[in-house]
């Protein structure tokens, strides 16, 4: 049966774009939903800033009358005009197992970039590096985060019979909470507190936190920029705002630590406990009663989940990832946590791979982004 492509022009086209996920993943124990009433603020051009500088497709394939599958195209013009490149992005791929259903929607999207002129497709990937990135390649048999993405083992090697290469890998790891922090960063953790000049802020309260928020989103795209960070794009006030908005209710203020030199914020970290569990009982509805089952997990998970990071770069080597390391180490093991989920870790950052190995943690899911030339 031919595959027919249409692309979401209604609000009963983009219904049928944000649900299809979760009926194709119906019996998959490890798909996470997502928060629908931010997946609906994200697909809304009045509520999304990034649609203002990107050029976008959201598409649907049938089979007939039969929905089996979607993609959404983005070229987001602020980063390629800030790299210097001509790539777009592919991104929110869902099909069942049929490499035809695939073939056809990543050749749309191909299509369509070509013809505004661009030279490079990579993908899955979103308007930002905020947005989830990577098709999971190892790893499984584990349940998805809030942060990332959960797909079949099958997609990735379609993916690659499309003529798709391996751009970037990510690497998350799972780490052991101590009893005892080691010794060894102990006397780091002193040191740096001694003779540092540095001063770590730590929060009790959430609304203790609002002044800090946009200080340090200004970090991050001071630190991710200088870093060459793959795929990041600064964000602009508006998005620092929208951001804030919707981390805020989750952020738990005991495992967000920043680092002061004087009224100088030079590093900080962002964690959150795991409410993976939550979200999947609560179906990604919030309402009537969806969001006290994602408390409730939030409350009675085990794992915390880091999602942001960052040091300034003439104050990396002075043992701040320690400082706050250790801080977050402590405030989750009095909290009853026995694991972190570190998030993505870019191959290629060796120095904190190497950190995260030092102190026991082992590799447990692997993501990659993939690219071909157009």
């Amino acid at each position: 049966m031919d595959i027919n492509i249409k692309e979401v022009k209604s609000r009963k086209d983009l219904k049928k774009f944000i649900f299809l996920p979760e009926k194709i993943h119906a019996n998959d124990k490890n798909w996470v939903h997502p928060i629908y009433m931010d997946e609906r603020k994200y697909f809304n051009p009045r509520k999304n800033r990034a649609f203002s500088y990107s050029d976008t497709i959201l598409l649907l394939a049938y089979k007939g009358k039969e929905l089996v599958g979607r993609i959404m195209g983005i070229i987001n013009n602020r980063y390629n005009d800030f790299r210097q490149e001509k790539t777009v992005r592919f991104g929110r791929l869902e099909s069942w197992e049929d490499e035809e259903v695939v073939r056809t929607l990543l050749k749309s999207v191909e299509d369509w970039a070509r013809n505004l002129g661009m030279s490079k497709i990579i993908g899955p990937y979103g308007f930002t590096d905020q947005d989830p990135e990577g098709f999971m390649i190892e790893g499984f048999e584990n349940r998805a985060t809030i942060a990332t993405v959960y797909n079949f083992e099958w997609l990735p090697r379609l993916i690659e019979k499309q003529g798709y290469t391996k751009d970037i890998d990510y690497f998350v790891y799972k780490l052991d909470i101590p009893k005892e922090i080691p010794e060894f960063y102990k006397r780091i953790h002193e040191r740096v507190k001694r003779k540092g000049n540095f001063e770590i802020i730590e929060f009790r309260k959430r609304k203790e936190l609002k002044p800090w928020i946009k200080p340090v989103f200004r970090l991050m795209n001071e630190c991710y920029s200088e870093s060459n960070i793959y795929g990041y794009n600064p964000l602009d006030e508006e998005e620092m705002e929208a951001l804030a908005k919707q981390y805020l209710p989750v952020i738990d203020p005991r495992f967000v630590k920043s680092v002061m030199r004087g009224d100088e914020m030079v590093a900080f970290i962002v964690g959150i406990p795991d409410m993976s569990e939550g979200i999947q009982k609560a179906r990604g509805r919030l309402f009537p009663f969806g969001f006290l089952k994602i408390l409730r997990a939030a409350k009675k998970t085990k794992q915390l989940d880091l999602l942001l990071g960052a040091i300034k770069e003439k104050y990396r080597g002075r043992g701040l990832d320690v400082l706050m390391g250790v801080g977050v180490l402590m405030a989750a093991y009095e909290a009853g946590f026995k694991v972190i989920d570190t998030h993505h870790e870019m191959e290629s950052n060796v120095k904190v791979r190497a950190e995260m190995e030092r102190m026991g943690g082992k590799i447990y899911k692997r993501f990659r982004v993939f690219q071909k030339e157009l």
